[in-house]
């Protein structure tokens, strides 16, 4: 397999989501809001739960039968704000977000998270594919509670819930980027609660910044200094720590190191994979070529404009076209399979057991 090489394609499609995200990004308040307890989360009601066979020992029949190829490709799917009014061109609708989910689901995709992804935890059923639901910024839009504790309608969650109750093999876990003020929430009880719950429902919060700068014009103190400062607050939140960050606009610093590891005012932090908000799919995290401290996206979008080559609808009609490029599992974590010709371009084995067909 050759990896697409689109430097070119994707440094374009940076400035256009930092573009777009500066028309999006909602005022944040500057204080840390210290102190507030942490929140008891009550008994949730029944949510759907994914119905997905046991992992099986993989064999070179198995992993041939899969037509496995764990050194594919992985869309790492970038959302914003779900709303019905698109405020900025980065915005999808509930229904857009449903049919991405559907077509996603009945081409048996399977979620995971992306603290899953870069550890190469990547548990799904033999011949299913790996897909990253991420959404940026912690806009209300994701996610809320209605009077009956349940997740709203047509929130990120609810509909992700939704989706898992019309095809059990869909997990229901995605990617929370957050910053200071989590799902548009204020006090720290409320946020804490938000969080809890979300954790404890299999989703990942992780960290967005505190601020939402773009990091390219901060120095390497200041850049330290927000990431720290929003882990900070994701502690008191009760989140567990960050093993990955999305970078905000896409932007990286100058000093791409220090967003990937730091520390400030005796807050450390230390990341497995940085993401950006690029063009396109990701490589498989067992790839020569997968760099974990730049690691793609495909903002969720149409065809128009400048998402005629680069967003969701192409790249997923583009996958339609061209399965053998996708990752495809065999089954079973503690494994990893690919066509014999594809040998020469494993990288990180974690510890896996290798299967060649």
């Amino acid at each position: 397999m050759t990896v697409r090489k689109l430097a070119g394609v994707t440094a374009v499609a940076n400035v256009i989501v930092v573009a777009a995200g500066l028309v999006a990004l909602a005022v944040l308040p500057s204080a840390d809001g210290q102190g507030a307890a942490r929140s008891k989360v009550s008994a949730p009601p029944l949510l759907p739960a994914p119905t997905l066979p046991a992992p099986v020992p993989a064999t070179v029949e198995s992993a041939r039968k899969a037509r496995a190829n764990e050194l594919g490709k992985v869309p790492v799917l970038m959302y914003h704000r779900i709303q019905k009014k698109h405020l900025a061109s980065i915005d999808r609708s509930p229904a857009q977000l449903r049919s991405e989910l559907e077509k996603l689901a009945t081409r048996g995709f399977v979620p995971v998270t992306a603290a899953e992804f870069v550890s190469g935890a990547i548990d799904i059923p033999a011949g299913a594919h790996p897909v990253v639901l991420t959404f940026d910024d912690g806009n209300p839009t994701h996610f809320a509670l209605d009077a009956a504790g349940l997740p709203k309608k047509d929130t990120a969650v609810g509909i992700i819930f939704e989706m898992a109750a019309k095809h059990p093999a869909f997990r229901p876990v995605a990617t929370f980027w957050v910053n200071r003020e989590p799902f548009g929430l204020t006090g720290e009880a409320e946020q804490a609660a938000a969080v809890r719950w979300l954790v404890e429902h299999g989703f990942e919060v992780a960290n967005h910044s505190y601020g939402h700068p773009d990091l390219r014009r901060l120095t390497a103190k200041k850049v330290k200094e927000q990431i720290a400062r929003q882990e900070r607050l994701l502690a008191r939140l009760g989140a567990p720590a960050s093993t990955t960050f999305a970078l905000p606009f896409g932007s990286q610093p100058v000093k791409r190191s220090v967003a990937m590891e730091g520390s400030w005012d005796g807050t450390s932090y230390q990341f497995d994979g940085v993401f950006l908000a690029g063009a396109e799919p990701s490589v498989s995290p067992f790839h020569q070529d997968f760099d974990r401290r730049a690691i793609q996206r495909i903002q969720s979008n149409g065809t128009a404009g400048d998402c005629r080559k680069w967003c969701s609808t192409y790249w997923l009609e583009w996958f339609r076209k061209h399965p053998d490029e996708l990752y495809t599992a065999d089954g079973d974590p503690a494994s990893i399979s690919l066509p014999k010709q594809l040998r020469g371009e494993i990288g990180s084995k974690r510890s896996k057991k290798v299967i060649e067909y």
